[in-house]
């Protein structure tokens, strides 16, 4: 008689574990002066370093340093972190908060097991919360697509509750979630949906055989976790493709004097290991992009350490490739560096920064990406989310003829949003920048409000945490 063994046992097995040796979690303000340690212990299972790493950045806090260890059934690992002043935790409820979500990460289905296998599968399994309807889309760059797929959004009568776009090597990804704009909920006629898809394919498929995705789809109870998706969306357009590592010498004085990103990968013949080494620029996030290149590559960690000094950030990881009981191959290896280049790649930003805050309205983004490609701009990066009605983002634009960006063009989208701008002519993260750069800093505010609107998940979230705060007991920090 024949006997199988389905995934579901698997699973059932693992959450048996996981009940009898429930993750623990400690925070600790005594034992660095300048960080909070957050120290988690755990039965080990797959994507929990990601599942870990994803609520730490979920909340913008920032990891300086982190010791990864998981070879054999227990995962242990270690992340120094502060917020995003560079101020240790202090505040009670976000760090009862912290705990909780590291403790019932997997319970909540906050990364699905399918996800983590690669990209096949769509966003709708990335999601927690109310239903929503989602355009996902990857393909070749040009001026105005943003613009355009806004606009076929705006005809199929719909309002934009977030978005996220990201460019990198001529390719872009994007992610935009949307109510019906009639019935304030999601979109459920599936014609509607398949008429959605269509137009947006349309304006996607500008020249023939182009590699592109489109996909119009209804999400399961919940918000997406879209730069997780993004990522995703990237790795499977090959944005690495056309990655380059650095042409110096990876030892000695280059090096040393090089803010590129420079990867090198070695072997550890006794245990089977392949070393990987990242040196790049420090930045917010750097850890989080870099592990769900690694999980979508079906690589595990077993061993990892990870710190910054001053504005370089230096990674190391001791990886497996799932199923595979060899060392990859010189083309496999090469591959894993130029993916990891590229993650460090894509959440870079370029041009000129602007900040948004306005009401939120049906064709709002419509309007204010109509307005950078009248005026001859390409939008590089942004992100923009609601928050009480209230429609909060950051874009990134550059000059599609190579020229600097012309600040009025502030005005303008004020005009057109009737908010909040507010510009930054160097952003924090920019390629190629200079230590000296860092200093010339231009802000422009249009309206009474003093100081930079600042978007992100972390932002909302921490939001909804100051509200809670009566039923919480204390906490030992």
């Amino acid at each position: 008689m024949e006997i199988c063994y389905h995934a579901h046992i698997d699973r059932e097995i693992e959450s048996l574990i996981e009940r009898i040796h429930p993750p623990r979690v400690c925070i600790d303000n005594d034992s660095c002066r300048d960080c909070t340690v957050v120290k988690v212990d755990s039965a080990n299972r797959k994507g929990i370093l990601l599942e870990m790493v994803q609520v730490l950045t979920d909340l913008d806090l920032i990891i300086s340093k982190s010791y990864i260890s998981s070879d054999g059934g227990w995962f242990m690992d270690v992340f120094h972190v502060t917020d995003e002043a560079g101020k240790k935790l202090t505040d009670e409820t976000l760090m009862l908060h912290i705990q909780q979500e590291l403790c019932v990460t997997r319970s909540k289905g906050k990364i699905s097991r399918d996800r983590e296998g690669g990209c096949e599968k769509g966003a709708e399994e990335e999601v927690v919360g109310k239903e929503i309807t989602a355009m996902e889309m990857s393909g070749v760059d040009r001026a105005g697509l943003l613009s355009e797929l806004a606009g076929v959004l705006v005809e199929q009568e719909c309002v934009v509750t977030a978005a996220t776009a990201w460019t990198h090597n001529d390719r872009v990804a994007c992610i935009i979630l949307v109510e019906d704009a009639l019935k304030a909920g999601p979109i459920s006629d599936p014609k509607r949906l398949g008429l959605m898809e269509e137009q947006l394919e349309n304006v996607v498929a500008a020249h023939r055989g182009e590699r592109k995705r489109v996909r119009v789809t209804r999400l399961g109870a919940g918000h997406t976790q879209r730069e997780r998706r993004l990522h995703q969306l990237m790795y499977a357009d090959r944005d690495y493709e056309s990655c380059r590592a650095c042409d110096g010498d990876s030892s000695g004085a280059h090096k040393k004097g090089c803010d590129g990103t420079h990867v090198s990968v070695g072997k550890c013949e006794d245990k089977g290991y392949l070393v990987v080494n990242v040196r790049s620029r420090d930045r917010p996030k750097l850890l989080f992009d870099t592990v769900c290149v690694l999980t979508d590559m079906q690589y595990v960690v077993f061993h990892a350490a990870i710190s910054s000094k001053r504005s370089m950030a230096h990674q190391e990881y001791y990886i497996r490739q799932m199923g595979s009981s060899g060392i990859p191959s010189e083309s496999e290896k090469q591959k894993l560096t130029l993916c990891l280049i590229a993650a460090v790649e894509r959440r870079v930003s370029h041009g000129l920064r602007m900040d948004i805050v306005t009401e939120n309205r049906a064709g709002l983004l419509s309007n204010v990406t109509r307005v950078f490609r009248e005026n001859g701009l390409s939008i590089s990066r942004f992100e923009i989310g609601t928050e009480g009605g209230k429609a909060v983002g950051s874009f990134f634009v550059t000059d599609c003829s190579g020229e600097e960006v012309n600040p009025n063009i502030v005005e303008l989208v004020r005009q057109e949003t009737g908010g909040s701008v507010v510009i930054d002519h160097k952003s924090p993260h920019r390629l190629h920048q200079s230590s000296s750069s860092s200093s010339s800093v231009i802000h422009q505010t249009t309206d009474t409000e003093e100081g930079k609107p600042k978007f992100s998940l972390g932002s909302l979230l921490w939001s909804r945490l100051e509200r809670l705060s009566g039923g919480f007991g204390p906490i030992r920090s």
